[in-house]
């Protein structure tokens, strides 16, 4: 036998037990070799195998029980502190599949990575699985290298240069446009609405201010160290009353809304209400958050929500209804 086939022999026996194994499917040592032979080429004899398992066990840690455990034969089980649980893996492949920040085929490579972690049982579940993706996926295949770059950056502390681009009406053209390439001093990454988003504080200024992952290029890490202090505590209230991932101050809102909206207000805003019931149809609404983000999820629950306070809010959203109808009352 060829040495470095040979050599192989360990990984041979573990990758069979990982791919064909599992407390429903017991394989016996006979098994072991056939399925090694048909995969491999390799005629491993069984006390080999034996013995690899027992290293396997006692060297490596692997939970694999043996004929003396089950008197039946082999079969690994997953380590629930490194090895992902089927279900675990459906919901990464689900994440991929309807999010729009990954650009298709990478998603579709990280998918089948994740399938490659399972065993061809758990697999043959969800061979006709159907993804349904979303619309408007990003076409920027830089979004993963752009999330390593930044962690390593938030990490190194070093600030980094990119370029950003919007959609614009150009002409009569609709089309992609680079808006600004800024200096940042990155601070975390958060995901909001199927988008991930860099928070960060621009060259020359003090807030906080985000980017979206997908939107940016050419993203490079710089010698020049972040400066400016910003604590665990401040990102997460900026992440968190950032409504609708908008920059710009917070202010104290308060609204009525229906009984309809109480799951996705409880979901949406948190800890960061404070919500009580007002009779059986109506709950109150209090929370310290980014105005334009507020009314943008008031507006488009316009029908179940009324915003009572603060004044300029209010009267923000009766100027665009006036301006709708005016609008609508043209045809």
């Amino acid at each position: 036998m060829n040495l470095y086939k040979r050599n192989g022999n360990i990984l041979y026996i573990l990758n069979i037990l990982k791919k064909y194994t599992d407390s429903d499917h017991i394989l016996s040592i006979s098994e072991l070799k056939e399925k090694i032979k048909e995969e491999y080429s390799q005629d491993i004899d069984s006390r080999t195998i034996r013995r690899i398992i027992n290293l396997l066990i006692e060297e490596f840690g692997y939970d694999i029980s043996t004929y003396n455990d089950n008197k039946k034969g082999y079969y690994i089980t997953n380590n629930p502190e490194t090895d992902f649980e089927p279900g675990e893996i459906r919901a990464i492949i689900d994440t991929f599949s309807y999010s729009s920040f990954m650009e298709k085929n990478l998603a579709k490579g990280i998918i089948n990575k994740c399938r490659n972690l399972q065993n061809i049982y758990e697999n043959e579940k969800i061979k006709n699985y159907k993804v349904f993706s979303p619309k408007g996926t990003t076409t920027n295949k830089e979004v993963i290298k752009n999330i390593e770059d930044i962690s390593n950056s938030i990490v190194s502390k070093n600030k980094i240069s990119f370029e950003y681009w919007k959609f614009c009406i150009v002409g009569d053209k609709i089309q992609k446009e680079i808006v600004s390439k800024p200096i940042v001093s990155p601070y975390a990454i958060v995901y909001d609405k199927q988008q991930l988003y860099m928070i960060g504080i621009k060259e020359g200024k003090y807030d906080f201010f985000h980017y979206r992952l997908d939107r940016i290029k050419n993203l490079k890490e710089l010698p020049d160290k972040i400066t400016i202090e910003k604590s665990d505590k401040d990102i997460e209230n900026y992440a968190l009353s950032s409504v609708e991932v908008f920059s710009g101050n917070e202010e104290n809102i308060e609204a009525i809304c229906h009984k309809d909206l109480l799951e996705e207000a409880i979901e949406k805003f948190g800890e960061n209400a404070i919500i009580k019931p007002i009779n059986n149809d109506y709950f109150s609404l209090k929370l310290k958050a980014n105005p334009t983000g507020f009314k943008l999820w008031a507006m488009r629950n316009i029908d179940l929500v009324t915003v009572k306070s603060p004044i300029s809010l209010i009267n923000n959203i009766k100027d665009i209804i006036k301006d709708a109808e005016r609008r609508y009352n043209q045809f």
